[in-house]
């Protein structure tokens, strides 16, 4: 058994109080729970405006499979055009 955890630090874009960045990241995290075989949710950041980290994980039997999924997870989140990237980090654990 494979976990691979991704955390990514976001900047938000024109984001003035903590209403407006909640409506950006549940956005941007129903996407990915649809989108994506992953739980995600906001672990850190919850008290700053225009900051966020976010941390997803993907369980599978093989790293080849797990690694795929949380690239385009990346990916996906940086596409939306909402925020910038300024740290990500990627483990996979191994059972």
């Amino acid at each position: 058994m494979v976990i691979g955890v991704l955390q990514l630090d976001l900047r938000l874009h024109g984001t003035q109080n903590l209403k407006q960045k909640r409506s950006v990241i549940q956005k941007l995290l129903s996407r990915c729970r649809n989108r994506f075989p992953s739980s995600c949710s906001e672990v850190g950041h919850q008290d700053l405006w225009q900051r966020s980290l976010l941390g997803f994980a993907v369980v599978s039997s093989a790293e080849h499979v797990v690694a795929p999924i949380l690239t385009r997870i990346e990916e996906e989140i940086l596409a939306s055009g909402e925020v910038d990237l300024i740290n990500a980090d990627l483990e996979f654990i191994h059972y």
